[in-house]
């Protein structure tokens, strides 16, 4: 079965001009041009397309999606089971919003009592869901299946002015962060605030906390590009930066 543009878009419910664009960048290009200059899709393309929806959905970048398709050693059914995994914690967190929005609304009609703990706990979720399937296999690796289900059950159990504090402290490392940058300085007050910063968002998440420990977390941001990009898309170098003023803040950067 051959579609024209037109009708693959119907059929995926894709527009022609992002078809197009996939065309451009190489994501999709169609099996053949026909006499007429019009663009032909055979069945690979159909299934290909499938895959970037399959990946879109999952917030996969073009850039990645390509690289993920295009790689050796590619296998759909393998691919097909992943996105099976991961679209399940996708519904689960969705789910899990769902019910928090119908208590809350429940709630708010006066038909049922709702602690504060409880207005987050769909949020929480969906932040502990996000870091295992992001960076879940590394930091078990790392750290033990014992300490992360730990720092999971903190998130969870935390309370509505913890969960605040947690958030808005994110905020000031990263503002703090780029100003002390800017300095040049990682040993200056600036970056050695960051550091501190840095260590009282860990002990939201850690039972105890050890120098050693948060070096080792700042190392990591350096040594994994999934990190190192967080940091990064704010400023090259930031990742670097902070491994340095925590490495100095620790008192375990080596002469």
């Amino acid at each position: 079965m051959e579609y024209t543009i037109q009708k693959l878009a119907r059929l995926s419910g894709v527009s022609t001009r992002t078809l197009r664009y996939y065309d451009e960048i190489n994501l999709l290009k169609p099996a053949r041009i026909n006499s007429s200059g019009y663009r032909i899709y055979g069945q690979d393309q159909v299934d290909r397309l499938q895959q970037i929806l399959f990946y879109r959905e999952l917030d996969v970048s073009l850039e990645e999606i390509g690289k993920i398709l295009s790689a050796p050693d590619f296998a759909v059914k393998d691919a097909l089971s992943s996105h099976r995994e991961k679209l399940l914690a996708k519904r689960a967190r969705l789910d899990a919003l769902i019910a928090n929005v119908e208590k809350t609304l429940a709630y708010a009609k006066g038909e049922t009592d709702m602690a504060d703990q409880e207005k987050f706990e769909g949020f929480k979720q969906k932040l502990v869901d996000e870091n295992e399937r992001k960076y879940g296999a590394e930091i078990r690796e790392k750290y033990g299946e014992e300490a992360v289900d730990r720092s999971n059950r903190k998130l969870k159990n935390m309370t509505r002015e913890e969960y605040g504090r947690v958030t808005a402290l994110g905020e000031e490392i990263m503002q703090t962060l780029l100003s002390a940058y800017r300095t040049g300085d990682p040993a200056g007050e600036l970056a050695q605030r960051a550091a501190d910063l840095h260590r009282q968002w860990l002990t939201f998440y850690w039972d105890s906390y050890s120098r050693e420990a948060h070096a080792g977390v700042a190392q990591m941001y350096v040594d994994d590009p999934r990190f190192t990009a967080y940091y990064d898309k704010h400023q090259p170098g930031l990742a670097a930066f902070l491994r340095d003023a925590v490495l100095i803040y620790t008192g375990t950067k080596s002469e």
